[in-house]
């Protein structure tokens, strides 16, 4: 069974707290999901393999480390998971991006899959799939369903807020998945958003509300 984490790091928790509150704006949203993202990287990526390289510092040789093995692709589920992107680039910017669009069905709640697009050797990289919500857990697990399909195997899914029911539908279908989130929040409402929650992720980061 893969792990399940709630990343409860001080930083991360104090700008969740900014973004919950109804009262920001489209701007400071946008900066500190990308803030956030950053620093749920930091965490993310703790398990990543090293290996040895000797360089030669102004005094001395000496063996050092540096990140060995797969190589990290980025895969947002669109559009709320673009605004987590440029925020794990910053730590590993060496890292492919791809695409998986989905929308969600606002009568059965259901995701549908419209495109995706991912870099060709997805099958040897580690993927991080992003989206700011983990509410019913159905693009999550159409999304990995997707890459699954073609050949991604190392998959870690990373979003800002989560609700038990999705965790938990997630688990279910896809027990090998790593899951990160900041907050593990309280239940679904009858129309799918996370309660407490932070909204429409997807309207919030681009002011399409």
């Amino acid at each position: 069974m893969g792990k399940f984490q709630v990343l409860d790091h001080p930083l991360i928790q104090h700008k969740l707290t900014i973004i919950r509150n109804k009262d920001c704006g489209t701007r400071s949203f946008r900066e500190v999901v990308n803030e956030i993202s950053t620093l749920m990287a930091y965490e993310v990526s703790r398990d990543m393999p090293l290996q040895d390289k000797t360089i030669e510092t102004p005094v001395a040789k000496m063996t050092a480390k540096e990140l060995a093995g797969k190589k990290v692709a980025i895969v947002p589920i669109l559009r709320a998971g673009i605004g987590m992107v440029d925020g794990i680039l910053e730590l590993i910017p060496a890292a492919k991006v791809g695409h998986i669009g989905m929308y969600r069905d606002e009568e059965t709640l259901q995701p549908h899959e419209y495109f995706v697009k991912l870099p060709s050797d997805i099958g040897q990289r580690q993927v991080f799939v992003v989206d700011p919500m983990l509410a019913t857990g159905g693009s999550a697990i159409m999304a990995i369903d997707a890459l699954k399909k073609r050949g991604a195997s190392n998959i870690k899914f990373v979003c800002l807020v989560s609700a038990p029911e999705g965790v938990k539908a997630l688990r279910e279908k896809h027990p090998d998945i790593d899951i990160y989130t900041a907050a593990l929040d309280d239940h679904l409402n009858e129309d799918g958003y996370i309660v407490p929650g932070l909204g429409d992720a997807g309207d919030r980061l681009f002011g399409t509300k």
